[in-house]
């Protein structure tokens, strides 16, 4: 049996190798189409070398012995996420293709709700799933605000920004990470930023219509992060109001020697 646990647990993480080799399969196509320059490269090849390390780190720990087909569309998305980081990268050199940028987006963005209906279809649901998940949806967003902020400014950052501000703010307010209730509202906001995010990049639309486009997206996400926030921090003072208005231990008599 130790040895089956063994060759599952290889199997897994040559899953994850094999993903960093298409990455860079990707990247080559990429560079050879347009020239690619160092920074695009450099991007690139660090987005692939870190999903790997991190992805294999957190398979190791979760013990998992199958991959799972929904990690398997998780993992070609974010090799799409690096082919576009690597885009935007290269774009402070040389403006990139629109429609190579807009169509590795926008499958990426379609795979965004195919891993999720395969990990229930099959049953394979995990934590690190969803996180993994999470986690590439995240990036993408950071990447395209920071595309689109060459054309807009530097406030659209505020969007790519604000989950990573979320993170770094729970560490200091532990009650931010207590679960949030299921919420169709945020799932919607979540997915419309990807979507918005390419419409003000792609250059399709009047200046003033990308304007408005990235400042609709940035108010939806404070809008849903706002009510998150206060709804974690009410929860977090009715637990205090509770434990205070809990009764007093009694004492325990002590016992005197006669």
């Amino acid at each position: 049996m130790a040895l089956n646990n063994t060759y599952d647990a290889r199997l897994v993480q040559q899953e994850t190798a094999l993903g960093a080799g298409v990455q860079v399969l990707l990247l080559a196509l990429i560079g050879t189409a347009i020239g690619m320059g160092p920074a695009g490269w450099l991007s690139g090849l660090a987005f692939a070398f870190a999903t790997w390390a991190v992805l294999s780190r957190a398979l190791h720990r979760s013990g998992l012995r199958s991959f799972g087909a929904a990690n398997r569309v998780t993992l070609g998305r974010a090799t799409l996420v690096g082919g576009v980081t690597a885009l935007v990268a290269d774009s402070f050199r040389s403006a990139p293709p629109v429609s190579l940028l807009v169509g590795l987006t926008a499958v990426a963005l379609v795979l965004d709700g195919v891993d999720g209906k395969v990990a229930r279809r099959t049953g394979t649901s995990t934590p690190l799933g969803a996180r993994f998940d999470m986690e590439v949806d995240a990036f993408l967003i950071l990447v395209l605000s920071v595309y689109v902020s060459t054309r807009l400014g530097p406030w659209v950052l505020l969007i790519g920004g604000m989950r990573y501000v979320f993170v770094a703010a729970a560490r200091v307010w532990p009650w931010l990470t207590a679960a949030l209730p299921p919420s169709t509202a945020r799932k919607t906001v979540a997915a419309l930023q990807g979507v918005l995010l390419l419409l003000a990049g792609a250059g399709l639309l009047p200046y003033a219509a990308n304007f408005a486009v990235a400042a609709l997206a940035l108010a939806l996400l404070v809008w849903s992060f706002g009510r998150d926030v206060l709804w974690l921090y009410r929860r977090q003072r009715a637990t205090t109001a509770r434990r205070g208005h809990s009764p007093a231990p009694r004492p325990v008599p002590e016992l005197v020697a006669g």
